[in-house]
Order: C-alpha cells, then sequence, then structure tokens
C-alpha cells in the first residue's frame, strides 16, 4: 500500500511513487513526455523539462521538511548508450530560489552518483563500472543509511560504499521540488526510458523486490498504463512488434467489440477489411469490398498532387508530371473516380498550388527548367475562367529550378512564395522570393527576398495572433546537414524565429491536435563525405513549447528518403502517412500510416505497398474519405477509399 505524503519523523514510512505523481491516471497526453515499448515493457521518455514533471517537496514532508536520513530509492530504467549524455539526472530535488541542488540521482556512462548537500558542502556518492547503458531494462535498488550506501543490480550482488561523513539527518527540503527526468535544466535531462521510480524511507527496500523472476524488471509498482505488457499473438504466441503496443490483431470470423477489446484490430481475411473496435462497434480502416483501391494511370511520373474544390464545379486533383510533353493534368472527380479534365503546358514540373484572390482563383505551377536549354525558368500563374470552364494563363514569374508554391493571406493581403532550389550552374545557395499581389497592377511583385540553401518546401501557419512561414532547406552545396528555417511575421516581413538542424529536408507539415501545434519535416537523405549516402534515417516531430517559445523535439519516425507527411483525420482519430520513397536500393517500399496514441505519440498502424511514392493526400466526397498517392518512379497515383460504418 501507498501512502501520498509521509513525515520524516513518522515510525510507519510507506514507499512513493513518484514517477506516478507527475503522469496524469487518465492516460491523457503530457508535453515533453512519451510512452514507448522496447524490449518487451513500457516506458515513459522524457523530450524536456517541464513544469509540469515536478512537484513541491511540501506536498510529500508535510510534518518535517527533513529529507530521511535513511531511506531507499528504487528505479526501473532502459538507456541506450547512443542517446546517453555525459551527466543525466533521473530525479533531483531543487531548492528553487537560489536554484541550488540539494539532493540527486545522476548516470554518467559506467557511473552511477548520488549527489546531496552535506554539512561541508556538496558532497557525492559514486558507483563506478555500472553497467547500466547497453540499451537492456536494468531494476535497481540505492539505499542509503548513516556511513553505508549499497546498489543493487538487477537483484545481484550488492556493491557497498562507506563514505567519511555520514548522510545528513538535517537536509531541510524547505522551498525546493522534486524534478522528475530532470535537474531543472536541459542539460541532464535524462535521455532513456523510465518505468518505475520509487523513495522509501527507512532501511534497505531490496528484500521488497528481491528476490525476482524478473530481476531486471522488478516491481514494487508500476504505473498502470506502463504495467500492462503486450499481449500474445494467436498465430505464433510470441510478442509483438514494439509499435503494435497494446494491438491485438484477430484473423477469421467477426469477434465481439466490447469495452475489452477497445483499440484492438480485427482482419476479415474473407473480405480482406482491416477493422478498429471503439468499445462498441467495428470500424473498417481499409477493406476490400468497400474500398476503391484502383490505379490511376497518367502520361508521365507524378511528383506533386494538388486537390481542391472549385464550387459547382466539383472537386479538382492537379497532378505535376516530370515529362514535358504533353505536360501536367488537371482531373475532376466524377462518381467515385478521377477523369481527366484539362492538359497544361509545363517543364518538369514539381507542385501545384491552388488559391483564391478576392473572387479570383488561382493555380500555379513551379516549372523546375526552361522550354529549352539555356532558356529563362518561368514559372507559371492559371486563372479559373468560369465562362470557358478552364485554367487559362495569367503571369509568369522567372524561378530557378522552383521546388514549391506556398500562397498565404496576412491582413487580408494576399502573398505567394516560392521555393528556389538551384540557379541554372548549380548554386543551390540562393534566394527564394515572397510575392505580394499588388490590387492595382492585379499582378504579383515581389516583397522579400529570404536566402535559402536548395529549398524545396514552404509551410505557413499561424498561431493565435503570429504568423510562420518555415522553409525545408536541403543542400548547402557541400551537405545535406543543413539548418532548415522557420520565419515570424513582423513589421511587415518575415524575420527569423528559429533554425532546426535537418537532412535533406523535404516537407514540413504543420498540424494541430486538441490545443498542442505539431511541425513535422520530412528527411530526405544524409550526404556522406566517405561512404554511401544515408536513406534511412529518422524524420522528426517537433511541437510548440510555449514556456521557450520554441519548437522542440518530439518524437523521431525512422524514414526513407521520405519527401512528404500528410495529416488526416477519421472521426476522432488522427493518423500521419509518410511518403518513403527510397531505401538506397529500392523504390519499392511501404508507405507507413501512424496514428497518434498520446503519450505513446505516432505509432504504425497499417502499411500500404508504393513505388517511388511522393506525395499523399487526403480528401473526402460525397461517397466517403479517401487517401491518394503519386509515383516519381511509374506512370500511376493509386486512390484508396476510407469508409466508417
Amino acid at each position: 500500500m501507498e501512502s501520498s505524503t509521509f513525515s520524516s519523523s513518522s515510525p510507519d514510512l510507506h514507499p512513493v511513487d513518484l514517477l506516478s505523481r507527475v503522469l496524469p491516471r487518465n492516460r491523457e497526453a503530457l508535453a515533453g513526455v512519451r510512452m514507448a515499448q522496447e524490449g518487451g515493457a513500457r516506458g515513459v521518455q522524457f523530450f524536456r523539462p517541464t513544469q509540469a514533471l515536478t512537484f513541491p517537496s511540501s506536498q510529500l514532508f508535510i510534518n518535517c521538511p527533513l529529507f530521511p536520513a535513511e531511506f531507499s530509492i528504487v528505479a526501473t530504467v532502459k538507456v541506450p548508450d547512443t542517446r546517453m549524455k555525459r551527466n543525466e539526472y533521473l530525479f533531483a530535488v531543487v531548492k528553487e530560489d537560489a536554484n541550488q541542488l540539494l539532493l540527486g540521482l545522476r548516470f554518467s556512462k559506467e557511473k552511477v552518483h548520488l549527489i546531496y548537500q552535506g554539512s561541508m558542502g556538496r558532497e557525492r556518492l559514486s558507483f563506478k563500472r555500472i553497467h547500466l547503458v547497453d540499451n537492456r531494462w536494468h531494476s535497481m535498488v540505492l539505499a542509503v543509511s548513516g556511513h553505508h550506501a549499497t546498489l543493487t543490480l538487477d537483484c545481484g550482488v550488492p556493491l557497498e560504499l562507506v563514505h567519511k561523513q555520514p548522510f545528513p539527518s538535517d537536509l531541510s527540503t524547505d522551498g525546493s521540488r522534486f524534478h522528475i527526468g530532470s535537474r531543472r535544466k536541459w542539460k541532464g535531462l535524462f535521455s532513456g526510458l523510465l518505468r518505475q521510480l520509487f523513495l522509501l524511507p527507512g532501511p534497505d527496500a531490496t528484500p521488497r523486490v528481491c528476490p525476482s523472476s524478473k530481476p531486471s524488471l522488478v516491481e514494487l509498482s508500476v504505473p498502470t498504463f506502463l504495467s500492462n505488457l503486450p499481449v500474445k499473438s494467436q498465430m505464433n504466441d510470441v510478442l509483438l512488434p514494439p509499435y503494435e503496443m497494446e494491438v491485438r490483431v484477430t484473423l477469421g470470423s467477426k469477434p465481439a467489440c466490447t469495452a475489452a477489446e477497445l483499440g484492438q484490430l480485427w482482419f476479415d481475411t474473407l473480405k480482406r477489411g482491416l477493422f478498429l473496435c471503439d468499445g462498441a462497434y467495428w470500424h473498417s480502416m481499409l477493406q476490400e469490398e468497400d474500398r476503391l483501391d484502383y490505379d490511376l494511370y497518367t502520361t508521365s511520373e507524378t511528383l506533386d498532387i494538388e486537390l481542391f474544390q472549385i464550387p459547382s464545379v466539383g472537386l479538382f486533383a492537379a497532378m505535376a508530371h516530370r515529362a514535358n510533353k504533353p505536360g501536367s493534368a488537371i482531373y475532376r472527380w466524377n462518381h467515385g473516380h478521377f477523369q481527366l479534365y484539362q492538359n497544361i503546358s509545363t517543364f518538369k514540373a514539381q507542385a501545384w498550388k491552388q488559391f483564391t484572390v478576392g473572387r479570383k482563383m488561382f493555380l500555379a505551377v513551379s516549372n523546375s527548367v526552361g522550354p529549352v536549354d539555356g532558356e529563362r525558368e518561368l514559372s507559371v500563374i492559371y486563372r479559373w475562367r468560369n465562362k470557358r470552364l478552364k485554367f487559362v494563363r495569367y503571369q509568369t514569374l522567372e524561378t530557378h529550378s522552383a521546388r514549391d508554391w506556398e500562397a498565404f493571406h496576412i491582413n487580408n493581403e494576399a502573398f505567394l512564395a516560392v521555393a528556389n532550389h538551384r540557379t541554372e550552374n548549380g548554386n543551390h545557395n540562393i534566394d527564394s522570393v515572397v510575392y505580394k499581389w499588388n490590387p492595382g497592377t492585379k499582378t504579383f511583385e515581389v516583397n522579400q527576398t529570404i536566402s535559402t540553401s536548395g529549398a524545396y518546401d514552404w509551410e505557413f501557419f499561424t498561431v493565435g495572433p503570429y504568423h510562420f512561414l518555415a522553409v525545408a532547406n536541403a543542400f548547402d552545396g557541400t551537405s545535406t546537414q543543413t539548418d532548415s528555417s522557420i520565419y515570424i511575421w513582423l513589421g511587415g516581413a518575415f524575420q527569423l524565429f528559429q533554425t532546426i538542424r535537418t537532412f535533406g529536408a523535404t516537407d514540413w507539415e504543420m498540424f494541430q491536435i486538441g490545443n498542442r501545434v505539431f511541425l513535422v519535416v520530412a528527411n530526405g537523405h544524409m550526404l556522406c563525405e566517405r561512404g554511401p549516402s544515408l536513406y534511412t534515417i529518422n524524420s522528426t516531430i517537433y511541437e510548440l513549447d510555449m514556456t521557450t517559445k520554441m519548437f522542440l523535439k518530439f518524437q523521431d519516425i525512422v524514414t526513407y528518403s521520405a519527401v512528404d507527411w500528410e495529416l488526416f483525420s477519421v472521426g476522432d482519430e488522427h493518423f500521419l502517412v509518410v511518403a518513403n520513397s527510397y531505401d538506397g536500393s529500392s523504390y519499392s517500399l511501404n508507405s507507413v500510416i501512424y496514428r497518434w496514441q498520446g503519450y505513446e505519440g505516432f505509432v504504425p498502424v497499417h502499411r500500404l505497398p508504393t513505388i517511388g511514392c511522393s506525395d499523399w493526400e487526403f480528401f473526402t466526397s460525397a461517397e466517403g474519405p479517401y487517401l491518394m498517392y503519386s509515383s516519381a518512379k511509374a506512370p500511376l497515383s493509386k486512390v484508396f477509399k476510407l469508409r466508417i460504418h
């Protein structure tokens, strides 16, 4: 039985679950924290120190503010050696007004340190040659009493230290707070997984947990949502992979869908359908008989799809085709299929962007080459003509291997930004341009130039009263490891807000879940000076932290030369799909759909076979919701229908 408080003078002291004190009991998402499952067990990972991961010491030490002179700390951790910094804190007690460390448990590569304020100043108990940093789960009990301290790892032989000075019996915690996963600062943030963390006043607590049948995963008490181990597959009776935590896939006839099956998957082997249980009903994710899974054959490989609606006319898809002849194409949705509507002459088109200015509707294309070698590269803006029911050429703008257009409005003024990738002579460090609509001339004119490095994509978004523009920089002339930048609109122009290191960045996607703001980057590849380039690398989701006013890392996801992210929602569920294009040897890869899981972040739930996938788009029509992808390596696109009962 656990007591939520204790007095250091009480004869009946109970263990205190420090980790549960900072985690919501209802599994709601907590900024800066993600749940993960590795090695057959779950733990939480900390991405930044936040106030939510702290609590005042006075909540524990009610009758007496003195830290116990005799105590144990029980912890279960998993620390990858690739992440471990020089020193990381599992927890710390910090006096707030003086920012003074009163007590902390710290790790380094082969050492465990208990640091505390003694009568002579800061003291340290150091256990050496402790192999915790090996990407495996370990349970440890650190017991302190007087001059003696013992460390028991995985219920093994205890290691004992005898210190010259006894642990202080008068260590006051007045005005202090417990910080879980850090010592209040970014420096020293714990990078591993934490499964349990207990403070037990009194004698050595090792006999409470040892011996154990699972010495590396002893459990004094684990937070409820961390204690549920993954279910076993009915097919082969082995543990499911880490990304399928708490998800059971049932094969065969339709099973019951009750609260016990909430979040579980059922694969209908007859109809080849994948269903999700919401606690009462099975909802179809991808179903063969209800799903439109057809190939849309095109005249060329397609690098981008732009979906848009024209009132009273219909849903359209503008396809950016690589081949110059017959150019790119616009398709119109008709009774569950896309049908060719209009061809437009383009030159290695990279992207389309649809936008409106007042009542005028426009469509801009990024041409990456000139009509013939040596001629100027011109990207074109087309205007929709209601009388002709066609897009007609409206304005041309000189661009340089243009990769993307982004259209947006600020204070009722219309803007258009182009991502210039490189000059004709191969210089990637050039200006990209932000154009502004001139109501007098009814054309777009240069408003601002921004220095970019192999720019691939612009992403405009608004948070409250603030407007942002993020650029994905892919190459600076020597390396793909370069800074991509986020700009903020101030004083009539975009000013640098933040830089983020990216690796051949090709796309930014901003999205919101509740009141949380995220920005995910698609990292294309890591160019190495020696050896082959790396295409299997992390793409990263960042979250806007309102305290630091910066985008901070939230989650890494392994991708394969990713070129696009698309967020979509079906009912109350949120999904991210990534366009994986190349793994270094093949373009035939699975692109992956991830589902928002709160603590776990985004976890994989479905894989779709693609060939040189270049873009994903989500749309809805009278027939239901759909996913569509384009291929940069084959003259086809594919459309999937997602039907919700």
